[in-house]
């Protein structure tokens, strides 16, 4: 699968500067941002979180994950637990499974980003398949998408 038609047909509608590139076939954010020589903090990967009875897409940095009991305390959620591919597979059409880009407004999902994001001039995510990535402005990226940004990723600890 190439890169998302209904992704790029939004950028280009809305006169998105961005660069698209191709890699090999990987499956992790550190996968990708190694493939495509960029710092893992500038390697935007996206996870579905189940919160309560609905699906949010969370944005954060490759080298990060998510810190649950914040996450959980932030969102007052009384039930809050990643999401199987099973739950998200048919939510992002066009997309290969685990490489959905952060458009949440694309999808009807809510999309919260973590705050470390909001620092870094540029972002690069999955553009809808495992070869596929776009860079652009995280300021272009916040005004398309409007992401609540919220403190809840942390460092992954050594030795993981």
């Amino acid at each position: 699968m190439a890169i998302s038609r209904k992704l790029k047909a939004y950028l280009d509608k809305n006169k998105i500067k961005y660069i698209k590139k191709r890699h090999e076939e990987v499956y992790t954010a550190q996968e990708v941002a190694h493939a495509q020589h960029v710092p893992g903090q500038f390697m935007a990967k996206s996870v579905i979180v189940r919160v309560d009875a609905k699906m949010v897409i969370f944005v954060m940095p490759a080298h990060m994950l998510i810190n649950m009991p914040r996450l959980k305390k932030m969102t007052g959620a009384k039930i809050l637990r990643l999401a199987t591919e099973k739950e998200f597979k048919d939510l992002f059409p066009g997309c290969d499974i685990g490489a959905m880009p952060p458009f949440g407004n694309l999808y009807g999902l809510p999309v919260c980003a973590d705050k470390t994001l909001t620092e870094d001039k540029y972002i690069v995510f999955n553009a809808g398949s495992h070869k596929d990535t776009i860079k652009m402005k995280y300021n272009d990226f916040a005004k398309l998408v409007q992401p609540k940004v919220a403190p809840f990723a942390q460092l992954v600890p050594a030795g993981r």
